[in-house]
């Protein structure tokens, strides 16, 4: 008997039935027989849903592979105290991501009625003849307090860009720097309360050493259009950016100060603590959604030339957002699910959309726990485009930002990327677009009078 995971409080104890979802390790495991299993793919390790009706404890006859994206079990269901298990439970047929085929990528909708054949010399070429644009990055270590503090240099970046076709990074500070740490839970949350003026004199440092390694690596720092227009495959540039507001304390003239004194210009609004500019997805709302200060922080970026940033953002604050911006909005670095947990990074089409509607455009990110091979990379940037269009899709790896392994782990990767595209059914245009072309659109709008 196959089930529905919003039947799972229908069913009787003792009946054997059929189930898909995604296996979460209990530690660090590549296969177990027991584990659990939760509906949508994890954001990160440890991101079980809380809700105990979203997670079965499995128990299996023997170790199951934990990698493969979704799964597809059999076994005797059994319910005790509001947790659900499924015991003797055995593989039926793997039926996740890592199942997809260019033949299944195509037949998902009439968004996906694309080339019938992608030459993949040609989705290589694509690589060139565009600005390849990585719109949430950490690359070399910049969000690490110790190098920031140490001065210890940073690893390379513009190397293995130069190497792999990637011709731009925003390369993120931490706004929030030194207030959150991984829980007993798995997740990221804050643990203490900044000092006043700590964020901001941190943001002090972590500007100057960011502009300092990009300089120091050969990378033109963008700061125009026309600059970002006109990088190639070969070169390396870096597009300065914050992830989290923190560093304003509030204080919105310092988007100013930040824009002319940093060449600041993308801001993601909020990271891993409740902030003064709105709400997270990652903790319980206090503002409800996006306050009247990231109101007008949004308005002056808006003004000045900066990308708003949305990632991280609860529902209620994109949907303020999308209505207070004047220019396209990013979120950086997501993936969909049409069922989210409590306190998922993950996005619904519906908030997808909002995005879309301003004209803005959706980074998609590579963790392991989600998106297990480059091929099902490709597929949930397929998935995404499905859901909002190729014109509101792109690449947002939060390069040596996730707290688990990485499917896109360097930027030489970036030709294997566009390969998988290329065999998900995209012709040379659209992965042009999905690869940077789209940011950089977001971008020459947001520098717009």
């Amino acid at each position: 008997m196959s089930i529905r995971w919003s039947d799972l409080n229908l069913l009787v104890a003792g009946r054997r039935v059929t189930l898909s979802g995604h296996p979460v390790a209990l530690s660090s495991q590549s296969h177990a027989a027991r584990f659990l299993m939760t509906q949508e793919p994890g954001c990160c390790p440890g991101c079980a849903p809380r809700d105990p009706a979203g997670t079965i404890e499995i128990q299996a006859r023997s170790a199951i592979p934990l990698l493969s994206g979704s799964v597809h079990l059999s076994g005797v269901w059994s319910a005790h105290d509001g947790a659900y298990r499924l015991t003797d439970a055995h593989l039926v047929e793997p039926v996740g991501w890592s199942a997809i085929t260019r033949r299944r990528a195509l037949a998902t909708g009439p968004l996906m009625c694309l080339a019938a054949a992608v030459d993949i010399g040609s989705a290589r070429a694509a690589i060139q003849a565009i600005t390849a644009v990585d719109f949430h990055s950490h690359a070399g270590g910049i969000a690490s307090l110790e190098r920031m503090r140490t001065g210890r240099p940073f690893s390379p970046v513009a190397e293995p860009m130069r190497k792999g076709g990637m011709a731009a990074v925003c390369l993120a500070v931490v706004g929030d720097g030194g207030t959150h740490k991984v829980m007993t839970d798995g997740r990221l949350h804050p643990f203490r309360d900044p000092a006043p003026g700590e964020l901001y004199a941190l943001s002090q440092l972590t500007f100057a050493r960011v502009n300092d390694m990009a300089r120091t690596q050969g990378m033109a720092i963008i700061t125009n259009a026309t600059a970002l227009r006109a990088a190639r495959a070969g070169t390396a540039s870096a597009i300065i950016a914050a992830e989290g507001g923190d560093f304003l304390e509030g204080r919105p003239d310092r988007v100013d100060e930040a824009y002319a004194k940093w060449s600041l210009r993308h801001l993601q609004l909020v990271h891993y603590r409740v902030n003064e500019l709105g709400d997270i997805q990652t903790e319980p709302a206090v503002h409800g959604g996006l306050t009247d200060t990231g109101a007008e922080v949004i308005r002056r970026c808006n003004k000045l030339g900066i990308v708003v940033d949305v990632a991280h953002g609860t529902f209620d604050l994109v949907r303020r957002a999308a209505s207070v911006t004047t220019k396209p909005l990013v979120l950086s670095h997501t993936s969909l699910t049409n069922n989210p947990a409590r306190f998922t990074r993950l996005i619904t089409p519906e908030q997808a959309r909002l995005i879309a509607q301003t004209g803005g455009v959706i980074g998609i990110w590579p963790p392991e726990s989600i998106f297990p091979t480059m091929d099902s990379f490709a597929a949930g940037m397929a998935r995404m485009v499905d859901a909002v269009g190729v014109d509101h899709v792109g690449l947002g790896t939060d390069m040596r930002g996730l707290l688990g392994p990485s499917v896109f782990p360097d930027y030489d990767r970036l030709p294997a990327l566009a390969d998988a595209l290329a065999g998900a059914g995209f012709n040379a245009t659209d992965i042009g677009k999905l690869l940077g072309g789209n940011y950089v659109r977001v971008f020459e709008a947001s520098m717009a009078a």
